[in-house]
């Protein structure tokens, strides 16, 4: 490395010193040469000022995540990670050594070790050899479900206003069947007094949201919806010193990518409305990692992506910090990727007019290099390679550095469905989430109550009127809305909220607070 070439390196190197503790990820490169010594690093102080890694397919940003978790569970840190192509399971096992890594590691300054992390393997419901987790309807949210659901924003209020109407009589709609309950009576003859209540509900709006109910339920979502209910709090742990590191895999969603990315924000607000306010920390309380990132903003309301760019902004004063992973940083927001301290930004391709526009948006959101051409460099970095900007332990943003990325320590490859089922079935929360329960649901509560009240059946029925054995046959109204609007159903509706005793109140997210 020649003299000016090194001194630039350690001039750009001096910005990413550090007092304290800090997360390597790699050397600084100028005019295609490394110096080790010249390190590339994020404070773990300034985690929760949130990140992005973005690139390319093939150019390197799920070995990025894998060596970030690494570095997170060494020091402590649990760390969420959304393993949407479900190549991440190598992180509980060592990594192999080969001229490859060594080489690698020579350029980083990094005294490479093989070494496995503590995982927990989590998948969304279904059939899968990792630990099933759920969440409930009435937890989850109308604005949430909503973009599940792929609805407009007038038939989003419309599914606010059902919630609330089922919230308001304290009916917990727990699986997708209490929705459709409720739906189906509201838009039944007998339901047309409740929906007038609710008030601005159009009961052809409220068929589509039916519909579309149906439909997620043909897709598999019914087997998400349910108990028992994650909670998020088990993302919180440590194993002999290190930070958990929770996978979270596609497994039967994969026809559904939309609900994963939302299940993702919904255990995000979770964690917004439960833990306490941190103020500064040494280093964060979780990392939370979205892979796939345009998937939740793609066709977003402007209420979903206000609770976004509002929990985003408010969720680094509770300790917990927030990267976005996807191919190009125009797919994030302006008002979220405003927000967001680290940026590492892998290989950008440019074969079409619009990948050259995005591509000239992305650099006119770094601060300006004295040392490299940011567009030619965005289009020649090498796999493993990244062009990196962080915030300093003063706040301020550190100067624009080549770098090249360290190796992960860990497998760098899937380790088998077999390895996953094992590990699962060890796992503490194998048995806190491995059997679906269904219970305290108003629709299997109500068919019960009704069947306990129904009186034997008289000798000989007398025959309905035919006009009104036509209108029953015109309109056949189905078990639930029958058991819906029976006097027992009223009285144990009644009972229930007795029971309940306290109103349903709803955090940002619509997501249901007690």
């Amino acid at each position: 490395m020649g003299e000016n070439t090194q001194s630039a390196a350690q001039e750009i190197a001096a910005g990413y010193a550090t007092e304290g503790a800090a997360l390597e990820l790699g050397a600084v490169v100028v005019d295609g040469q490394v110096d080790p010594s010249a390190r590339v690093r994020i404070p773990f102080a300034t985690l929760n000022r949130h990140g992005l890694v973005a690139g390319a397919t093939g150019t390197g940003k799920t070995k990025t995540l894998q060596g970030l978790a690494e570095q997170l569970s060494a020091a402590g840190v649990p760390v969420l990670l959304a393993d949407v192509k479900g190549d991440l399971s190598g992180l509980a096992r060592p990594g192999e050594d080969g001229p490859k890594i060594q080489s690698r590691a020579k350029d980083t300054g990094d005294d490479w070790v093989g070494t496995g992390f503590p995982v927990e393997f989590l998948s969304l419901g279904g059939e899968s050899s990792a630990v099933p987790i759920r969440a409930t309807i009435t937890q989850f949210g109308p604005i949430l479900l909503s973009k599940v659901l792929d609805l407009n924003d007038t038939q989003e209020s419309t599914l606010g206003l059902i919630f609330h109407w089922a919230d308001q009589r304290n009916l917990p709609l727990l699986d997708t069947k209490d929705l459709r309950a409720v739906i189906q009576h509201l838009t039944s003859d007998e339901g047309k007094a409740d929906l007038k209540v609710i008030g601005g509900v159009s009961a052809a709006t409220a068929g589509v949201i039916l519909r579309a109910l149906v439909n997620l339920e043909a897709q598999g979502g019914e087997d998400f919806f349910g108990e028992p209910e994650f909670e998020p709090a088990d993302l919180l742990r440590q194993v002999d010193g290190k930070g958990v590191v929770t996978l979270v895999e596609l497994a039967d969603q994969a026809a559904n990518p939309k609900l994963f990315s939302t299940f993702l924000m919904w255990l995000l607000a979770e964690l917004y409305e439960d833990l306490p306010e941190a103020g500064d920390l040494d280093k964060p309380k979780l990392v939370f990692f979205f892979d796939e990132a345009h998937l939740l903003f793609t066709d977003a309301s402007k209420a979903f992506l206000e609770r976004i760019e509002q929990t985003v902004k408010l969720i680094r004063s509770k300790g917990v910090g927030v990267f976005f992973c996807t191919q190009l940083p125009t797919d994030v927001p302006n008002a979220v990727l405003s927000q967001l301290g680290a940026r590492v930004q892998h290989a950008l391709r440019a074969f079409t007019p619009e990948d050259q526009k995005a591509l000239t948006k992305t650099v006119k959101t770094y601060p300006t290099s004295k040392v490299y051409d940011l567009e030619e460099a965005l289009t020649t970095l090498g796999t493993g390679e990244a062009v990196v900007t962080v915030l300093s332990e003063r706040g301020a943003p550190t100067p624009v550095a080549w770098s090249r990325m360290r190796a992960p320590r860990s497998l760098m490859a899937a380790i088998g469905g077999q390895a996953v089922t094992e590990a699962a079935k060890a796992s503490p929360l194998y048995g806190k989430y491995g059997v679906t329960i269904d219970r305290e649901s108003a629709y299997e509560k109500l068919t019960a109550k009704i069947a306990e009240a129904a009186p034997p059946p008289a000798p000989e029925a007398a025959p309905a009127p035919e006009p009104e054995r036509r209108r029953e046959e015109r309109e056949e109204p189905g078990m639930v809305t029958q058991i819906l609007n029976s006097p027992a159903a009223k009285s144990f509706m009644r009972s229930m909220a007795t029971q309940l005793g306290r109103e349903i109140t709803r955090g940002l997210f619509g997501t249901r607070r007690r």
